[in-house]
């Protein structure tokens, strides 16, 4: 690895949020079944098989938006990358703990003259179902979509108090 990629590699590694070993201990003790999505996650966002991808061999290609979810004191809000999508493509579904988020992207059909070099542009969809860490109110939840990023607010059933605590030595 060269000093400039070995640099780069240390600068964003120190930039990230530390998390305690028992932060994650109890995360995954609290949700195997969200463990087990974000392995998932991980193994297929990784391109593991380069050359002969599944989408190269089935001819459809379907990914999971990355999502954010922000627990607030009174709603909870998810906001779900899905770029190159219109918004009368995309459908949202809410039940008191998942989101559905599904959409498709459609080619536009143009004659070209020419042989392609490469062509990588092509249609596709999006599908993920995601558990919310609290009960919400399925039936007040609102949806927003800007450049390719969809905001889903979800009020809580009941809002949390949080308080600290006083740690005694």
């Amino acid at each position: 690895m060269s000093d400039k990629k070995f640099k780069e590699a240390a600068t964003s590694v120190q930039s990230t949020p530390a998390v305690s070993d028992d932060q994650v201990v109890r995360s995954r003790a609290m949700s195997p079944f969200g463990e087990l999505d974000r392995m998932f996650d991980s193994l297929f966002a990784r391109d593991w098989m380069l050359p002969h991808r599944w989408e190269r061999l089935t001819g459809l290609k379907s990914t999971m938006p990355r999502v954010d979810i922000l627990d607030k004191d009174a709603e909870v809000i998810l906001r779900a990358e899905i770029p190159g999508i219109e918004p009368q493509d995309v459908d949202v579904s809410v039940t008191d703990r998942t989101v559905t988020i599904k959409g498709e992207s459609h080619r536009e059909s143009r004659k070209e003259e020419g042989d392609y070099y490469r062509c990588e542009i092509s249609q596709g969809s999006v599908m993920r179902t995601v558990d919310l860490p609290c009960d919400i109110d399925a039936d007040k939840a609102e949806a927003t979509f800007k450049n390719g990023i969809l905001e889903v607010t979800l009020p809580k059933l009941k809002e949390a108090h949080r308080r600290k605590l006083h740690i005694k030595a």
